[in-house]
């Protein structure tokens, strides 16, 4: 089942151009990578670093936009001495604190590109694993491509604590039982989308914390979007944001939500 056919704005499909330090490029962009971010200093250098030897690397007509979430630290600042030589990078500021999920959103709206793509500003998952997100697009069967870990667990490079990970298998089945989904990974923070089929996803997401990965597949489903599950690499980072137990209980809430507005026919308007 594939949902009806979308009716953006007419800028959403103006041409846009892109230039890269060893020559300009000019036609649509094909990929945007969304960074949602908040005080992510310390590791946004490496991780800007990292996407523009891969987008160079792939001669992609692309553009790189870190959502910064109301930093108080040098996220910003970070960002804008990055753009040097790197004229795809755009900084879109949230304003005031609000979310990873509202940053996201924020940012695959903005998006211009082909294809559009959202990932941790730790890159747990490296971002050269968007090769296989972007072949399976390309394809033409899918309208997403999620980055799993479940899949093939050889592909974890460094496992979480077991406490953790017990709890995100224990998540998986909640989403299971509550919402219904059945992918065996709901919360990678890898996943790519055809931009003009997502619109329709981004534009209902009521989610701004980390429990919106849930509900907006459970959109994708209700718009009949087709998504595939994507084994990639990925390797925890000691210096997650999310706090288990804090966390944890507020994205079970999320599930609940998501249910309740299903219920109430929330989710058939914008």
């Amino acid at each position: 089942m594939t949902s009806p056919p979308l009716h953006p704005s007419t800028r959403d499909f103006l041409p846009r151009e892109c230039s890269r330090s060893r020559g300009a490029c000019r036609g649509p962009l094909e990929l945007s990578i969304v960074v949602p971010a908040f005080n992510e200093e310390q590791r946004l250098p490496k991780t800007l670093q990292s996407i523009r030897t891969y987008l160079n690397s792939r001669s992609l007509r692309a553009e790189v936009l870190v959502v910064d979430d109301g930093s108080t630290d040098a996220t910003a600042k970070v960002v804008e001495l990055s753009r040097t030589g790197f004229p795809e990078l755009r900084l879109i500021p949230n304003g005031r604190n609000h979310g990873k999920g509202f940053s996201v959103r924020h940012g695959m709206l903005e998006a211009g590109g082909e294809i559009a793509l959202f990932t941790d500003a730790d890159l747990s998952t490296p971002i050269e694993e968007a090769d296989k997100l972007l072949a399976v697009l390309r394809d033409g069967t899918y309208d997403g491509a999620i980055g799993s870990r479940a899949v093939d667990r050889s592909l974890i490079e460094v496992h979480q604590p077991a406490l953790r990970e017990r709890a995100g298998i224990f998540f998986n089945r909640l989403v299971r039982w509550i919402i219904g989904l059945r992918f065996r990974d709901t919360q990678c923070g890898f996943k790519a989308f055809r931009r003009e089929r997502a619109r329709v996803i981004f534009e209902r997401q009521r989610t701004e914390g980390f429990g919106f990965d849930p509900e907006i597949l459970f959109l994708a489903r209700q718009q009949g979007l087709r998504i595939a599950e994507v084994p990639v690499r990925w390797a925890h980072h000691p210096a997650t944001k999310v706090n288990m137990f804090r966390d944890s209980l507020g994205m079970f809430l999320d599930l609940l939500r998501v249910r309740w507005n299903a219920l109430m026919g929330r989710y058939s308007t914008h």
